[in-house]
This record gives structure tokens, C-alpha cells and sequence, in this order.
């Protein structure tokens, strides 16, 4: 099978097309065909090694590959059909049109995975295709994640940090399901996108700093590692809610000041990226509260654009790759 595959650490120039062994399913796997993956930040970051948040450095080179990586197909996120599977499966059949989370096995970006039967694997949304439905549960599994820590109420006023990625995109409509009025915080190229998914205020964050404005807030979702943590705390209102989508051990540890000791309540907690989870994302989908926001579909042959265009941060929305032209309309 094809699988885009690095074997060092290093710029996206890493990532090769090889063709490689196709896995066969365990008794308890399901073997799927993976038609389209999300190429996530993440993706980005450990193929280079490099972490906004210093501290998963050290765990991670230990656990991922010291000097070169362990797991040499990345992607996280997908969807696929079910191709085959072991004589101890027994909530799928073969031809199931699933989406999920690979966890920490990656592998998305090859032709074929396979998965644990018990991993977040749900059948896809019916009214959304497959490039569409890889796009869908890493945002919006973490989105929906924060945004119900935050305990939204109608009326509330909800900013987020970093609206334009996937996670953010997913967090401005999530929120504004649950009535909240929506202030999206990124660079101009994006406002247009995001005030067509839902955002009622837009803020350049090159042009305004919107910690030394006099707006506050009942709820801030930061997903930019980088943010002054005193500052954000500054911006809100009493009893105020600020999640940390990318902490640093040193939030951490005066998150558990702040919450204890002041007004405001400040939440670090990682999504846990469960089934129920993705059943509910598949059911607002099919609903029509919530849609993923594609930027572009790249092919196999071009995954080192497709890197490239996640870390110049000009993406409008989310970057996905096709594994199978045919389903992406890809010529």
C-alpha cells in the first residue's frame, strides 16, 4: 500500500510517498481504508520535533523516538471505510463508512490502518462526504470538549483566541449552538471565514490586542500557547471561565491559584476524545448546527505543500489530505 512516510526529524522535505506492507487486523482490530486524513499542527510538530509548549518535548522524545521517530506514518485524525476485520469485532461490517482518532498509534496518513475495534470509530455523518468527515474530530471533539467545561449560557460573551484553526472553527459554532455572542481573535486574512461560521465580533490580533481593550468576558477559550496568562485572566468578567487549549506547566500550576483563590475559574483539562463524543459531533452535523471549515484538499503527491500550508498559519479553515483521488474530486 501507499503511505506518506519520514524517517528523521526535520522540515516537511521529511515526508515521502513509499509503498509499504499492509497491515492485517488482530482478532480485536478493525482494518479500514482510509480515504481522507486531517493534517493537523500536530502533525506538523512531530515531524519537526519542535512544541510550542517546551515541556512534551522531553516525554515525548522518549516515548515517539529519541533520535529518530518510532511511528514513521503520521495522521491522527481520518475517515474511511471498514475493508476487514478480526473474529472478535463485533460492532462493525464490512463497508462501514466510519471517522475517528488513530490516538497515539497515528498512521492516518497510509492507505490502510488497523485500529483497535474500541477506539473512538463511529459511523460517519450521512449528509457529509469523506474529505469533510476526516476534517471533523480532532476540532471538534476538543471544541465541544472546552466549550461544555465552560458551561455556556445564552447571553453569555464567549472570545477565542486562535478561532481559525480547527479546533477554533469548530469552538465559534459550538458555542453559538449554545447562544452564546461570539468574539473570534485571529489574523485579517481569516475574518470573512469566520463570520461566515457564526462569529458576531472579529479581532485582528496585529491590529488590537484584545487584553488592553475595556470588552470583558464571561469565557475565554486561548489557543495560543504564547497569550500573557495574567492578561487574559484581566479580560474577564467575575466568575469568568478561561480555558488553556495549549498550557504551559507554569499556567498550570496558577490555574490551581487562580480557581482557588479568586473569582475566576481556569480550566486545563485535555479532551478525552471519547465515542460519545463523536456520536454527538455526528449528530449536530446532521442536524446542520455544525459544519467543518476546509481551507484545501491535497493530494498524496503533495504533502509537503500540505505541511507547509498548515505551518504558515494562512490556512482558511482546515487542511485535509486525500488518499483516494477519486473521493476527493482531486484530478
Amino acid at each position: 500500500m501507499r503511505a506518506v512516510v519520514y524517517t528523521n526529524y526535520g522540515s516537511a522535505s521529511e515526508l515521502k510517498l513509499k509503498n509499504i506492507e499492509k497491515p492485517q487486523p488482530k482478532a480485536d482490530e478493525v482494518c479500514i481504508k482510509v480515504f481522507a486524513a486531517e493534517v493537523t499542527k500536530a502533525d506538523c510538530e512531530l515531524r519537526s520535533f519542535k512544541f510550542p509548549v517546551k515541556w512534551f518535548w522531553v516525554p515525548l522524545r522518549l516515548g515517539l523516538g529519541l533520535f529518530k521517530p518510532k511511528r514513521q506514518v503520521l495522521g491522527g485524525y481520518f475517515a474511511g471505510e471498514i475493508e476487514s476485520m478480526g473474529d472478535k469485532v463485533t460492532r462493525f461490517k464490512v463497508g462501514d463508512q466510519v471517522f475517528g482518532s488513530t490516538q497515539l498509534k497515528m498512521g492516518a496518513y497510509g492507505e490502510y490502518i488497523c485500529l483497535p475495534s474500541d477506539y473512538t470509530i463511529v459511523k460517519k455523518p450521512h449528509n457529509i462526504d469523506f474529505i469533510q468527515s476526516a476534517a471533523v474530530p480532532l476540532g471538534g471533539l476538543n471544541a465541544l470538549h472546552f466549550m461544555r467545561k465552560a458551561k455556556i449560557k445564552t447571553g453569555d460573551t464567549v472570545l477565542i483566541n486562535g478561532a481559525g484553526g480547527s479546533i477554533g472553527t469548530f469552538a465559534v459554532q459550538i458555542a453559538k449552538s449554545m447562544g452564546a455572542d461570539v468574539t473570534a481573535v485571529d489574523s485579517c486574512i481569516k475574518e470573512a471565514m469566520l463570520r461566515n461560521i457564526g462569529a458576531d465580533h472579529f479581532i485582528d490580533y496585529n491590529d488590537k490586542d484584545f487584553t488592553k481593550d475595556k470588552e470583558r468576558y464571561d469565557v475565554i477559550l486561548d489557543m495560543v500557547a504564547q497569550s500573557s496568562y495574567t492578561s487574559c485572566i484581566g479580560v474577564l468578567k467575575p466568575c469568568g471561565r478561561y480555558l488553556l487549549g495549549n498550557p504551559r506547566i507554569s499556567d498550570m500550576f496558577r490555574s490551581v491559584f487562580s480557581s482557588w483563590f479568586g473569582d475566576k475559574l481556569v480550566i486545563f483539562a485535555f479532551a478525552g476524545e471519547r465515542e460519545q463524543e463523536l456520536v454527538e459531533l455526528k449528530d449536530m452535523i446532521e442536524a446542520g448546527t455544525i459544519m467543518p471549515a476546509l481551507d484545501n484538499i491535497y493530494g498524496m503527491e503533495q504533502i509537503v505543500e500540505a505541511h507547509q500550508r498548515v505551518e504558515s498559519e494562512q490556512r482558511l479553515g482546515i487542511v485535509v489530505l486525500s488518499l483516494d483521488k477519486q473521493q476527493a474530486g482531486i484530478n
